[in-house]
């Protein structure tokens, strides 16, 4: 039921990427959580690990709003989902404000998910190297698309007390509210690697401690009160909130493609039926149990995943690959999402009884999905060392960074996905995986390259390609049909 609400809220961008996103957005959630404000918090695009930082602002789940993989339509349901009963709402934004997927004009851009959740924008500009000319650069910004509201000036790295009157000064003849200024404050800087900032489970204490700076930080050098003003001056959104069990609903009652077909271009050898492997049923009695991988190897996912899943009726669970020895007792399917196996190879390799029960699991015919980090952790090795064998594939480092959105369509029947289903996702990953694709690939890429890719085999969906089931709600209760189909 479309409703109207109205949650103060802004959306936290910058010209470029580097110019403080995060240290500012993170900084905003902290700062307005301490004051005793429950705040919503998000980020665009299909970053994972900045959302962890913002759950640690807020104390609840960081949430993803991508507009390429979920579509433009989906962007203010899920936003209204999570975000209600809030009392602001901070959206953290990606790259620079007018940049999106490549070749496709706004479409997930920062300054797209503005306008589909009508939200003003600060934004956050790097001054470190220039003083008048930030007039300029923040008219063309707020000039550029005149349905993306520039509501305010953040700047940041600005060096003296002298710097940050230049810039007022020149800030105030462009008629454009300077929202705070932040010093330089390399103390509070978080640690990166190959592919971004280090995930919050892999050094909580540290990350604590850095998100309070960050607060800190924020509290003193922004005008909170005109920042919580700005944002009370969105206005009321229309538009029907996203639900795990009203999209799975929806997902039952659409009517599948009678025969879906191989993209013209994209080779690969037929699967057996779905149905012929005994999955698709559902089991009388307990609810299925569905373990997940997590733990500081394992730090990749989306909220809405597990929300989906206990809608379809299955129970969730978390286990550690780094710690846990055993499957969840009672497991019946097995998700292994991304996150950074590659750093922790060998703790993995050495945890031989958890990778061997994942093994037996996958050759008795378990559902199990995995992504990227889980695609690598089920191949027979990891640079050299031994993982739980599952495919007959070796992955390593790689000085190559594959990074994009990828639009995929199904070329084989397996426990997550019926041929032909077509979903958008993203890669992003520093390893390569020899073969790239078994014998029954998992998905063939449509755009930007034609390829398949990934391996089905028995209950094993396994792939490079990170997707958002909330744009394709089927695949989740497929999953847990598969599960429940379990002895």
């Amino acid at each position: 039921m479309v409703t109207s609400f109205h949650i103060p809220r802004l959306v936290i961008a910058a010209p470029s990427s580097g110019s403080g996103k995060t240290t500012v957005a993170t900084g905003l959630m902290a700062a307005f959580s301490e004051r005793g404000l429950a705040v919503s918090p998000h980020k665009a695009g299909p970053d994972y690990i900045d959302p962890g930082y913002h759950a640690l602002a807020t104390g609840r789940p960081g949430r993803n709003l991508d507009a390429f993989m979920c579509g433009p339509e989906l962007v203010a349901p899920l936003f209204a989902h999570a975000a209600a009963g809030c009392d602001l709402a901070v959206v953290e934004g990606v790259m620079g404000l007018y940049d999106g997927a490549a070749g496709r004009g706004e479409l997930a851009s920062t300054a797209q998910v503005a306008k589909l959740l009508r939200a003003p924008v600060v934004l956050v500009v790097d001054a470190s190297s220039q003083s008048r000319s930030v007039a300029a650069l923040v008219h063309g910004f707020a000039s550029f698309d005149p349905q993306v509201r520039l509501g305010g000036v953040i700047l940041n790295k600005v060096g003296s007390d002298r710097h940050e009157v230049m810039l007022r000064e020149a800030l105030e003849e462009a008629g454009m509210p300077v929202l705070g200024v932040l010093r330089r404050a390399p103390q509070v800087a978080t640690p990166s690697r190959h592919l971004g900032l280090v995930p919050v489970a892999e050094r909580r204490a540290d990350a604590v401690a850095a998100v309070a700076a960050l607060a800190e930080q924020v509290r003193a050098g922004c005008d909170l009160d005109a920042v919580m003003a700005l944002a009370r001056t969105a206005p009321s959104l229309a538009c029907e909130a996203w639900s795990p069990a009203t999209a799975l609903t929806r997902s039952r009652g659409a009517a599948p493609d009678p025969a879906p077909q191989t993209p013209e271009g994209l080779e690969t050898s037929a699967s057996p039926a779905f149905e012929a492997r005994g999955f698709g049923g559902s089991a009388p009695g307990t609810r299925p149990l569905v373990a997940v991988a997590g733990g500081p190897a394992f730090t990749f996912s989306y909220a809405e995943h597990a929300e989906l899943l206990t809608a379809a009726g299955a129970d969730v669970v978390t286990f550690d690959p780094l710690r846990d020895e055993a499957l969840p007792a009672g497991t019946t399917g097995l998700v292994i999402g991304g996150g950074f196996p590659e750093v922790y190879a060998p703790e993995l390799s050495a945890n031989e009884p958890l990778r061997k029960a994942v093994a037996r699991f996958a050759e008795a015919g378990g559902p199990v999905a995995a992504e990227c980090a889980g695609l690598l952790y089920l191949a027979r090795s990891l640079d050299g060392k031994p993982m739980c064998g599952v495919l007959d594939a070796d992955a390593r480092m790689s000085e190559r960074l594959t990074l994009g959105y990828r639009e995929a369509v199904a070329v084989s029947d397996s426990a997550l996905a019926a041929n032909g289903t077509r979903l958008r996702g993203h890669e992003f990953h520093r390893t390569v995986i020899e073969p790239g694709a078994g014998a029954t690939p998992a998905w063939g890429f449509t755009h930007p390259e034609r390829r398949v890719e990934g391996f089905v085999q028995q209950g094993v969906h396994a792939s490079y390609l990170h997707t958002h089931w909330a744009a394709e709600p089927s695949v989740a209760l497929r999953f847990v049909e598969a599960a429940a189909a379990r002895p």
